[in-house]
């Protein structure tokens, strides 16, 4: 019901135990769906898992539709249905299994960090594995169709109200014309204004939504659940042990100092982060799973813990 896959564990024959394994959700995700659901973009996922584990994780980014034990072949007749009921649709995947759907989108959007032959199939490919990125792609597109619309228009009206004037129209009438220097002139900045107002998407910025605040909202019962259960442990005599964690995304010293702040917020923990060999050491009562947690929603990604 949580969304984790059980692994069943035994020692000669015999039952021993349960190890629940789950994909961590970053909160920039959950911020992603609710900024698509904000511009009127439905949301469906599509999953071969199963039906419990899907439900979870849709759940907890804000997802009211899926499809739970979907085969890759299935995922493209489901796009296809997706596409006669309501229009348009984007596809986002990133493994073997999503490029058939990938192909049969009208937009297919491709995780950098995902397979070749997703990549291959798809129309976009986002460098970074973050989900906000496919609301910026759309406004984006959306951005550059209105730029088109706007040359469109200045150059028809441009070229409309000039050339009748360069070629004589309007002499015999109202004695008007146009010395072929001006009018050699009158052209070049047509061409400059369209190319300067296409240049303008170069200042593009992606819609900022607090992701922060965001994080804060929807994960702070589960950290503190966390943290009581760490308190709990610390209570009954349990060691403070001294972690390594081996860090990704870190490149500068905003970074480690973002990732230091959060690691040194949590209860009973002090941490410090070294940027040159990308980890953080952690002293204090916190199990890895909370250590992680709070690295993800800083916005990095916990390759190991020594």
């Amino acid at each position: 019901a949580q969304g984790k896959t059980p692994v069943y564990i035994s020692l000669n024959s015999e039952f021993s135990g349960i190890i629940g394994i789950a994909d961590v959700v970053k909160s920039s995700s959950i911020a992603a769906i609710k900024t698509l659901e904000d511009n009127n973009i439905d949301t469906v996922m599509l999953s071969g898992d199963n039906n419990r584990t899907v439900k979870a994780i849709a759940e907890s980014v804000g997802i009211k539709n899926y499809y739970a034990d979907v085969m890759p072949q299935d995922k493209s007749k489901i796009i296809n249905k997706i596409k006669a009921e309501q229009g348009t649709t984007i596809m986002v995947g990133d493994g073997i299994n999503d490029a058939p759907a990938l192909a049969i989108a009208d937009v297919g959007i491709a995780i950098g960090a995902g397979t070749d032959i997703a990549i291959e199939s798809a129309d976009v490919v986002l460098v970074r594995s973050d989900l906000q990125n496919v609301a910026t792609a759309i406004d984006l597109s959306h951005s550059t169709i209105r730029n088109i619309k706007q040359n469109l228009f200045w150059a028809f009206f441009y070229n409309i109200l000039a050339i009748p004037i360069a070629t004589g129209l309007f002499y015999n009438s109202f004695g008007l014309t146009l010395n072929p220097m001006i009018a050699a002139f009158a052209m070049s900045f047509s061409s400059v204004f369209v190319v300067g107002n296409a240049l303008r998407l170069r200042y593009f910025k992606a819609q900022k939504v607090n992701t922060k605040q965001k994080e804060n909202q929807i994960f702070s019962v589960n950290i503190q659940k966390l943290q009581n259960i760490e308190t709990n442990k610390n209570n009954k005599g349990e060691s403070i042990m001294k972690k390594v964690v081996k860090i990704e995304g870190m490149s500068c010293g905003h970074c480690s100092a973002r990732v230091e702040k959060a690691l040194n917020a949590l209860a009973n923990v002090s941490a410090s982060v070294d940027l040159a060999k990308k980890q953080a050491t952690v002293e204090g009562d916190a199990s890895n799973e909370l250590i992680t947690k709070t690295i993800t929603d800083a916005g990095y990604e916990v390759v190991g813990i020594e």
